[in-house]
């Protein structure tokens, strides 16, 4: 058995110790809890470790009405469960959809990735400017972390093949604004580090397996050429 097996098979139990555990009018122990639901106490401690571990649950001591040792007992951690299934597919597509009826849905993304891709990137010293090679590598790095799974090409490199696509099934359907947030993404974490180098184009899906998106130098750092004499 794997341990994704053994997660899912602990989920049960663990989802029937919360229920008893909310529905109680007072704090209950590990006997009680037992009793309940007819498992071993030893069982009951294992579960509700992993219910304090997620902050489902939390634990405390009683104090004691009478000689002895104060019982431990576990109440439900307030505030709504976090348990269950997430639907942040279908959040971004409900937003993909409502920004895509903008006239300008291409420019209101690429702004927004602008935004977001000169918060994501790793910075550099106020003092200094990268070179092409640095800017490169940090680009790079930032749309790794993203899982775009980049491959820069040329040296220095004119264009990286984004290899993966994070957000593939939403891009086939909205592609005319995805991939300009997308293009925003790489433009804005240019700009954050002060770039030698822009991200001039993005390419949906320009060979079966790679959307491309093409770099060159910025107006204000053209590309150095030999000095010749005369």
């Amino acid at each position: 058995m794997t341990r994704t097996d053994q997660t899912a098979g602990e989920q049960p139990r663990r989802q029937a110790l919360l229920e008893v555990l909310r529905t109680s009018d007072t704090p209950l122990g590990v006997t009680q809890l037992a009793d309940r639901l007819r498992i071993h106490p030893n069982t009951v401690r294992f579960h509700l470790d992993a219910l304090v571990r997620d902050a489902l649950i939390d634990r405390r001591l009683e104090q004691p009405t009478g000689p002895g040792r104060p019982r431990t007992v576990y109440t439900p951690h307030p505030g709504m469960d976090r348990g269950g299934q997430r639907q942040y597919h279908l959040l971004a597509k409900i937003l993909l959809g409502q920004l895509s009826t903008d006239p300008d849905a291409g420019g209101a993304a690429e702004a927004a990735g602008r935004t977001w891709g000169g918060h994501l990137v790793d910075q550099v010293a106020p003092t200094r400017q990268p070179g092409v090679a640095e800017a490169t590598h940090r680009l790079t790095a930032m749309m790794t972390d993203l899982g775009f799974a980049p491959e820069p090409e040329g040296d220095p490199a004119e264009r990286i093949r984004l290899r993966h696509c994070p957000f593939l099934e939403l891009a086939e359907e909205y592609s005319s604004t995805l991939c300009p947030l997308h293009l925003g993404l790489m433009r804005g974490a240019l700009t954050a580090i002060r770039a030698p180098i822009t991200a001039t184009s993005l390419e949906p899906f320009a060979e079966r397996d790679a959307c491309i998106a093409h770099l060159s130098p910025t107006r204000a750092h053209p590309p150095q050429t030999a000095n010749r004499s005369a």
